[in-house]
């Protein structure tokens, strides 16, 4: 079931889904629409090979707090609960769930219902790192009442909604202290289909292990993973604006192009499969690592760079251990690296950035909690990060 968003579209309505709506919204809006969801994954960060959930249907409300036996829920139900190795779902191919008519108006509040593992099927929701078995995942509330997630859906009258839901494999999977168990926190973020978009490739070496993003103020909007045999990427669904275009790669400097910019019309192309972005070598590399206090599933650390003019880019993540908010990054030392956009450009030259030789900023988070330490490397001691 691998294809593009724009190959489901072509399709109509065709999907593996039996669409069934359960009671709706109240509201002062008028009139019905059809809501069609797919399902997405920003690129993992390294160390998993296979990421799968299994999915029974998608439930919207209108109220963002209300509870899951209220009434007024839509949902879409897929004809059989799918197993989804999620990891098939990046660089812009996604995995249509299907559609259902609902009232019209604007929802609030999505929940991704998941089977729960069981005695007859164990793995229904499971993790396999890098060299290791699979094993099942800890999804308690995926299992009851559903993955929640705030969204603003406007569904207009005897139109045709269409809205993909981004599972971040990358940052909804933590470890559970040295038990090999994984605890699922989900990460899920709902995009409207639009058709701007940023395409480009990179240099082959890197193909399959750089990360590539679309990056505002520090927040990468939209990431993937090149293909491992093209290079090619796909930024999709990106909202019109200019962005910092960040590459990261094992070996290579962070590099940073500026001022993409995305427009309604359609594709920002960035190079060919002739010119490709090819951040240099790093001469070296450092470890960073230390704990989050207390520990907790919601904590996380990533580290920034800070451009020339004040320009925040996140340039690594690394999720906290859950029991014991351990975490660690590699990170390449020297420079960043930068390159101003230039439309219809065959070249690519990146240039060192001073300023930022061997700098970074940590931010460590738990829950709507951040803080933060700038850092030069290398480091001689844990960065522990502790929270009141």
């Amino acid at each position: 079931m691998k294809r593009s968003l724009w190959a489901w579209m072509a399709a109509g309505t065709a999907a593996a889904a039996t669409l069934a709506a359960c009671g709706g919204g109240g509201g002062e809006a008028s009139g019905t629409g059809t809501l069609r969801l797919a399902l997405t994954d920003a690129p993992a960060c390294g160390g998993y090979e296979r990421v799968w959930v299994t999915v029974e249907k998608v439930r919207v409300h209108r109220s963002d707090i209300a509870g899951p036996i209220d009434s007024g829920w839509s949902e879409v139900v897929l004809t059989a609960p799918q197993r989804i190795d999620l990891l098939e779902y990046t660089n812009g191919r996604v995995l249509p769930l299907g559609q259902t008519q609902l009232p019209a108006g604007t929802y609030t509040q999505m929940r991704l219902v998941l089977s729960p593992n069981s005695g007859t099927n164990p793995l229904a929701n499971a993790i396999k790192p890098n060299g290791s078995a699979e094993t099942a995942l800890d999804t308690p509330s995926g299992q009851q009442s559903g993955l929640k997630a705030n969204v603003n859906l406007t569904v207009n009258p005897d139109t045709v909604a269409d809205f993909v839901i981004d599972f971040n494999a990358c940052k909804s999977f933590v470890r559970a202290g040295n038990s090999g168990k994984y605890l699922l926190k989900p990460v899920l973020s709902v995009y409207p289909v639009i058709s701007s978009k940023i395409v480009g490739w990179v240099d082959l070496a890197i193909a399959g292990s750089a990360d590539v993003s679309a990056q505002f103020q520090g927040e990468a909007l939209r990431s993937a993973r090149p293909d491992a045999t093209t290079g090619r990427f796909e930024l999709a669904w990106v909202p019109a604006g200019n962005y910092e275009l960040v590459i990261t790669a094992p070996g290579r400097v962070n590099a940073v192009m500026t001022g993409v910019p995305v427009t309604a019309a359609g594709a920002t192309t960035i190079g060919s499969d002739t010119a490709r972005l090819a951040p240099p070598a790093a001469a070296a590399s450092a470890a960073v690592g230390g704990a989050v206090t207390p520990p907790s599933a919601d904590a996380d650390v990533r580290a920034l760079q800070t451009l020339t003019g004040d320009t925040k880019v996140e340039v690594a993540y690394a999720g906290a251990n859950a029991t014991t908010g351990a975490y660690s990054m590699t990170l390449p030392r020297g420079a960043l690296y930068t390159a101003p956009y230039v439309a219809g450009a065959t070249t690519f030259t990146f240039t060192a950035d001073p300023a930022t030789v061997d700098k970074y900023t940590l931010e460590a988070r738990a829950g709507a909690r951040t803080l933060m330490r700038d850092i030069t490397l290398p480091v001689a001691a844990p960065e522990n990060f502790v929270f009141p």
